[in-house]
């Protein structure tokens, strides 16, 4: 039987809506009214199949296709800025039970996979993005890469050196270290600093996927 694909709205006082599809960590796009982002979330939907396949959970993404909006939340002043949830959901706000976490977890490390993959398979050179610039491929690498730890990971204190995580035995390092220890946090009942656990499991996952569908969309290649 097909399940609601739940949505929740971040409404920025002036102009931007953000919709995140709350059970799946990482597709959360952006528009100018509610219609239009939920509208591009599920064009993304598409999109983020290869993250729920890679987790073993692309039946169950694919069940869900029709959306249905579980809550609104008052954003700030930066949801309109940089079209990013800044506000924690009152149900990212509830502590996830184990499986829940587990499911979470999975789709979180499904995300870093997916960019690896797409990092790995890109030429270095991108197309220019909308404003006639941008990152290289390896620039838009290690911006994520090196930001992990400077911007999500440190709220439940994992602080992994930029030298450290920017090699391949360092980030597979990290990358355990950071989900042991958002294990730990839940197992202790404790919010990640600032955040609650879902909303830094969310986004974490949500700068991976930015990051990786902009580097599909300059793929000259492509």
């Amino acid at each position: 039987m097909d399940q609601p694909l739940r949505v929740i709205l971040e409404v920025g006082p002036k102009r931007r809506v953000v919709a995140a599809a709350i059970d799946w960590p990482g597709l959360d796009r952006w528009a100018t009214s509610e219609d239009a982002a939920i509208e591009k979330l599920l064009v993304y939907r598409q999109r983020y199949v290869a993250v729920a396949e890679r987790a073993g959970r692309g039946d169950e993404l694919a069940a869900q296709a029709e959306p249905h909006v579980i809550e609104r939340v008052t954003g700030s002043s930066s949801t309109d800025y940089w079209g990013i949830a800044h506000v924690p959901s009152e149900t990212e706000r509830e502590a996830p039970d184990p499986e829940a976490l587990e499911r979470s977890l999975g789709l979180l490390a499904a995300t870093w996979a997916t960019f690896d993959r797409v990092a790995a398979r890109v030429p270095a050179e991108l197309r220019p993005g909308p404003r006639g610039g941008g990152w290289t491929r390896d620039e838009i690498v290690r911006h994520v890469l090196a930001n992990e730890p400077a911007q999500f990971s440190r709220k439940v204190e994992v602080r992994t050196p930029k030298e450290v995580v920017l090699t391949p035995e360092g980030l597979a390092a990290h990358r355990a270290a950071y989900l042991d220890a958002l294990r730990a946090y839940v197992a202790a009942g404790r919010p990640a600093r600032t955040w609650p656990i879902r909303f830094l499991i969310r986004r974490t996952a949500h700068h991976v996927m930015d990051h990786t569908w902009e580097m599909e969309d300059r793929d000259p290649d492509a």
